[in-house]
Parts: structure tokens; sequence; C-alpha cells
């Protein structure tokens, strides 16, 4: 893929757009123009965009440029998941996921070079943080996916919970979801089909809820702090009790909840006694609940929880009238499951 130096367009909101055009008295209607020639025409250059004028065309050529990701590798497993491997300009490495559904597919998308949070069930956490994505980096990855599948199932759903945290990446996450939702301008996914994982950066929370009306998703995975602590480091600043009241406040649309991630680790957090607490610490939210088997890798320390205790857990659950979900995972025959994400090559 040829490199150029010219600074992405999609990294502009509307707004920044039609103020550039402004100020080389260009009319700023023609932002509206030329985001949907990027985002529901799929343009790769300025030149297609037949509706404005040469000198326009080429002025923004100039300029800018509409950058695709470089695809270092795809991988697809038994189950039908495929595994994107992206290298970004500066030769940093990302992976999205593509996880088929029984009539549609969900896309996982990565806001971060790594992640800072540390989480030990994590194989992402394991190369620290290495820079924020910017907001055209993680654009490109729903965008890019879009043009492959849309002759197939379609691509309805998008979850923030690839490489990264992505209340620590704030800014540029909400412009990227911004994007991704706008009906008008934008990939035009809706709302009700977005969901952001967080680990729980609490001051985040609620701007999150006032600036978006997405899903949220928070990965809890312990019902005490001395294990979420061991668990989690962000818990040593956020503890259990401070992000539940974040939770409770949190400015949730009509008829949403808020779904809890559980990662069930063998002789860690997956007893009975847990699953018990588990059901006291949320009852005051409308809470829902993923439950995942952990995904082992090389080092972790940790392994994986037995069917008989996980279906367990989600019994004591479900008498507390919960709704819970066992989140089965797609994808681990490459790597591709929840917390295996590792942003590395071997080819």
């Amino acid at each position: 893929m040829q490199k150029t130096s010219k600074p992405d367009i999609k990294n502009l909101t509307k707004e920044r757009l039609a103020q550039w055009l402004q100020d080389r008295k260009i009319d700023s209607y023609r932002a509206s123009q030329i985001l949907k020639w990027i985002y529901l025409r799929q343009a790769d250059d300025f030149e297609s965009m037949t509706d404005l004028n040469k000198t326009m065309r080429a002025i923004l050529s100039d300029h800018f440029s509409i950058h695709r990701l470089e695809r270092v590798d795809t991988q697809t497993s038994e189950d039908g998941t495929t595994k994107y491997l992206f290298k970004l300009d500066d030769g940093c490495l990302i992976e999205s996921v593509l996880i088929p559904e029984r009539d549609h597919c969900t896309l996982c998308i990565s806001s971060q070079v790594g992640c800072a949070q540390d989480c030990r069930f994590c194989l992402t956490a394991k190369q620290g943080l290495v820079r924020n994505l910017t907001p055209g980096e993680i654009i490109a990855q729903v965008r890019d996916v879009v043009k492959e599948v849309e002759d197939s199932k379609p691509m309805s759903n998008i979850v923030l919970m690839g490489m990264g945290e992505p209340l620590a990446n704030y800014r540029n996450v909400i412009h990227a979801i911004h994007t991704i939702t706008d009906n008008e301008e934008g990939l035009r996914f809706s709302n009700r089909k977005v969901t952001l994982s967080t680990a729980g950066l609490i001051p985040k929370l609620s701007d999150l809820g006032k600036d978006t009306k997405i899903n949220l998703a928070v990965s809890l995975n312990a019902t005490d702090n001395a294990t979420r602590s061991r668990l989690m480091p962000i818990n040593r600043k956020y503890p259990i009790e401070d992000l539940i009241a974040a939770c409770k406040n949190y400015p949730l649309p009509p008829t949403r909840r808020i779904t809890f991630e559980y990662i069930l680790i063998k002789d860690v957090n997956d007893s009975e006694k847990d699953a018990e607490r588990l059901s006291r610490l949320l009852r005051p939210l409308k809470a829902k609940i993923n439950l995942i088997p952990f995904n082992e890798f090389e080092g972790s320390g940790y392994s994986r929880s037995d069917d008989r205790t996980v279906d367990r857990f989600q019994e004591v659950l479900v008498k507390h009238h919960y709704t819970v979900m066992i989140r089965q995972s797609k994808g681990r025959d490459i790597s591709a499951a929840c917390g295996q994400l590792s942003g590395s090559y071997n080819g």
C-alpha cells in the first residue's frame, strides 16, 4: 500500500471539515457531500467525487488522503470467525475480529495499540500501551471491513472490545463513534448496536453517557476488591464500590441495561459464593451479565473454569432473576477470542 504524508480526512469531524472548506471560500455544505462519498460510497480518492468540481477535487487531493489500513494477515477460524491484522502508517499493528452470528456479524475493534491497564487475563496487556489510535484508524477498521462483507451476511453490530481501553482514548473514540453511528453522512450503525467495554475508568463514564447513546459494558470479573485488584490493577484506583456507584448514576437510555462482563477463572472467582456476592452487588442496577470462560494463553498462570462450574455459576444468578448469557468464545483456534488479541505477527 502506498504511504502518504497527507493527513487522513477521516480524522476531521464534519464541523472541522466544514470550517476548513469555509476558510478556503468553499461552501460548507460540501462537507456533507464529501463525507457521503467516503462513508456511504466507499470512495478511495477525491477524483471519483463527481458532484464536486474539478478545482475542489484538486484542492482536497493536495491536502488530504483517504486512508485504508494495510492488511498484513487474515486468519479464519473453524467457526467462521475472521481475525484481521492491520499495520498502521508508523508500523504499529492492531487486530480486529469479525464474528459471525446467526443472522448477522459483529465486528470487534481496537482503540489503542496495546493497553496500559495490565489486566492479568488479557494478552494485549503484555505489550503495555504503545499509543492511542486516531479517529481515522478506529473508523477505518469498520469502514474497511464493511466494504469486504457488504455482499454477505450483514455486519450490524460493533463492539469496542478489542485492543486497548476505549475510555483512555476518550476524545478519539467519541469522534469515531459519532461517525460510525451518523445516519446521514456516516456509517449508519444503530446506537443500539454499538457497545463500548471498559475496565472502569470512572471519571469518563458519566461523560460517555452524555456524549453518546451507545451500550455500555463493564469488565467486572470479581466481587471483592482484593481479587479484582489482583486481576485488574485499575481497581486499586477505582475500587468496586466506586464503580458500582458510578454505574448506578450512569444515564441509561430507557429500556437499556448495563452489561457486566465476568471472566470465569478456575479457583479464582468462579465459586457459588462468588455468584451469590455478584447477585447482591448488582442488585441496585439495571444489569445483565455475560459470563466468559477464561481463554487460556501461555504465561497467564490461570486456567479456564470447567463447564459444570460455569453452568452452576449461571444457575445461581438466574435464581436471582438476572439475565445471564454464557458467551461462547469464538475464534479460539486463531487466538481471536476475548483477551487473546496481541497485535503480533511472525509472518
